[in-house]
């Protein structure tokens, strides 16, 4: 089969996933939203929700003009003569890079809008199915997940089958992945912002001050605190997944046209067929996603996974076998995939309760929340090393297994690892914005008065969300550190091709300038990020404690708190802090490229990529081990709810919402941004920089 038809395929494909998004969609609107009162719960969430998420991206939608028309100024001269003093000028150049630039954060916002609009319908119907049983609310969230998963391969699939079918040139799609990977990175920095800062405030101060339980209507933040699950855990990770997706694919593809039989196209479009395979496992296997009579929804979402894991191999394994494809790409991809999947899995040990680092963080927790919290860092800093072994395992069995073939190279192979890792996203984001829907079911069902025993269904499926969303974000890091290896090679055949030879040695003090730049930015936008939260998340408290102390009747049960100035505090403080984060991610990678020159921006990168792994990995497992150590001790143990046990784990999980869901996940998008940028822009950086 040519090149050509795969490509419509893969555009068919992408059309079929939405498709089927669009009726999960509709079927999730059909069912039973439940009383007056959760109605209106829900009401309020929705509303909360799409008034932040409309600010965000009119913001985020000049932010990609301006940017498209800096690209399309760029991109309109042509450097290739510049050895010969001739620069020519190409508008039309300028102009396609652009459009692929505003195609990719389009994309990227559709999906993540859609995944974010299902949520807020599901929340209610997940609480109002609990009150018939867990099976079907299980059933309701999960499909509603789906629509985020399903959409968000479509559509990405859709947007580089379609560039590369009518332009030809892999090169463009990087213009589409550098559009999805900046508007990802604001977008989850955002989302990330604005949900910790709701949720720290709501925890402190109706926990730890007050003493009322989680998600009581009686709490300013906690509307707020329910809109930061969509519009962080749902909108923002969707595109986050979505960055990550492109990003691997754009990488593979690059290497690809790079290898040296030029008239070979097969595997320069390989990438984009595994996507394609990559959906039909993932509408597959989301079929085989049901909770047994045991009634346990991690086990039905882990079964899920491997289930799509083991079609998504079978189909790669016929594709090779029967398309003549060379086995080194066959072996590359599973190395990704069972990696991913081992990984993955790996984060659900350091952060599932059925494992003895939560179950120990929650005991010592009775010592207070010092030991609460050192215990917890402890635990994160050790998930680090299986999975960066497991990256390890996977780069050099990719890279020799592929090298070995004598057909492709070794670096193509990563890029094909990375791609096997995320070619089932439409399974894995499926589970992951579950998650945040039967959170927000739980606070309904709280909210709106119903039974304990719904209750109770709640907090069983939200538990099961909580580990879903860890391994998420342990697969997802763990394919950003193969993809911006794959990226960093394609940099390097860039700035190869405009003439330099690069050299990034320890023993030039210009390289070790960018390493150190580069290994400095991860814990500064860490840093830069965490600080808003904290800063925002001050400026709530002050409301909340303002409201309680005005107006009396809202702890007593009889007012109706100012939902609404929360909200508003959340998102003006979360849109503020953006600035900042979006220079590190695609200012300072130029800076550094034409004022230190190639080699220099070389080292950045490498500097960054190390360090942004290392932190990203410690900061999400963290973080959901905190979260879920509060948790097992609200369900009875080590003196349940209330006890000193709980008022200490309250704290870890504090000083874990903006490690595990502003500052942690956050940090694969931006070396993934930077890694973009660096490629996109190397032609430019080869021709002037100062050393």
């Amino acid at each position: 089969m040519s090149s050509q038809s795969w490509l419509l395929i893969g555009v068919g494909a992408g059309l079929i996933s939405v498709a089927v998004a669009l009726y999960l969609f509709f079927w999730v609107r059909k069912q039973d939203a439940g009383t007056e009162r959760a109605q209106e719960v829900a009401r309020w969430i929705r509303e909360g929700a799409s008034s932040y998420l409309k600010k965000l991206y009119s913001s985020l939608g000049l932010v990609a003009v301006i940017l498209g028309f800096v690209i399309a100024l760029v991109f309109s001269f042509d450097m290739s003569g510049l050895a010969n003093s001739e620069i020519t000028v190409n508008s039309a150049e300028g102009l396609r890079v652009a459009i692929t630039f505003i195609a990719g954060a389009i994309c990227s916002a559709v999906a993540g809008y859609m995944g974010m609009s299902v949520a807020v319908e599901a929340n209610v119907r997940s609480a109002t199915a609990a009150e018939k049983s867990l099976n079907q609310a299980f059933k309701v969230a999960f499909y509603a997940g789906s629509v985020m998963g399903l959409a968000m391969v479509g559509l990405a699939v859709i947007g580089m089958c379609s560039i590369f079918f009518i332009t030809g040139d892999p090169e463009l799609i990087l213009g589409f992945s550098f559009g999805a990977s900046t508007l990802a990175l604001l977008a989850k920095a955002g989302g990330g912002i604005y949900t910790k800062t709701a949720d720290i405030a709501a925890d402190l101060v109706g926990k730890v001050e007050i003493g009322i339980p989680e998600d009581d209507p009686r709490n300013p933040a906690v509307v707020a605190d329910n809109v930061g699950d969509n519009v962080g855990d749902v909108a923002g990770m969707g595109a986050d997944i979505f960055d990550s997706y492109v990003a691997s694919t754009v990488a593979a593809v690059l290497l690809g046209a790079a290898l040296p039989n030029q008239g070979d196209t097969r595997y320069v479009v390989f990438p984009l067929i595994l996507c394609v395979l990559g959906i039909f496992a993932s509408l597959i296997g989301i079929q085989f996603v049901r909770v047994g009579k045991k009634g346990k929804p991690g086990t039905a979402l882990n079964n899920g996974t491997v289930i799509t894991a083991v079609i998504y191999a079978a189909m790669v394994a016929a594709l090779v076998f029967f398309g003549g494809y060379d086995k080194g790409a066959l072996w590359a991809t599973l190395v990704g995939l069972i990696t991913g999947v081992i990984i993955g899995f790996t984060s659900d040990y350091f952060t599932s309760d059925a494992y003895k680092p939560v179950k120990e963080t929650a005991k010592v927790s009775g010592s207070g929340s010092a030991i609460t919290i050192i215990t917890g860092y402890s635990y994160g800093l050790i998930s680090i090393v299986p999975s960066v072994l497991g990256i390890v395992v996977a780069t050099l069995l990719s890279y020799f297994l592929a090298q070995s073939s004598g057909v492709l190279t070794g670096v193509y192979g990563i890029g094909i690892s990375a791609v096997g890792m995320l070619a089932i996203s439409g399974m894995i984001v499926s589970a992951d914005a579950y998650g945040p829907i039967v959170d927000n079911a739980r606070g309904i069902a709280e909210m709106a008065g119903m039974d304990h025993e719904v209750i109770e269904r709640a907090d069983i499926l939200d538990s099961a969300g909580n580990t879903a969303k860890a391994i998420t974000k342990g697969f997802s890091i763990s394919a950003a550190a193969l993809t911006v290896l794959a990226l960093f090679a394609s940099y390097a055949e860039v700035i190869e091709a405009s003439g330099i030879e690069l050299v990034i040695s320890l023993r030039d003090p210009i390289v070790i300038a960018g390493v150190f730049l580069g290994a400095m930015t991860p814990p500064l936008f860490s840093a830069l990020t965490m600080l808003s939260v904290t800063h925002n998340a001050f400026d709530m408290i002050e409301e909340i404690r303002r409201q309680f102390r005005e107006r009396p009747g809202i702890l007593a049960g009889k007012e109706t708190p100012d939902y609404n100035t929360c909200v508003g505090l959340a998102a003006q403080g979360a849109l503020k802090s953006l600035v900042l984060p979006a220079f590190l991610a695609i200012g300072l990678p130029l800076l550094v490229g034409f004022i230190l020159g190639p080699n220099a921006l070389g080292g950045f990168l490498g500097g960054a990529i190390f360090t942004g792994i290392v932190f990203a990995l410690l900061m999400s497992n963290a973080g959901g081990l905190w979260d879920n150590a509060k948790k097992f001790i609200e369900t009875g143990k080590f003196g349940g709810p209330g006890s000193d046990s709980h008022k200490a784990a309250v704290v870890g999980d504090t000083v874990g919402d903006p490690f595990k869901d502003t500052a942690g996940p956050s940090l694969n998008t931006l070396i993934t941004v930077m890694s973009l940028v660096s490629s996109l822009f190397a032609p430019v950086i080869a021709a002037f920089h100062l050393f």
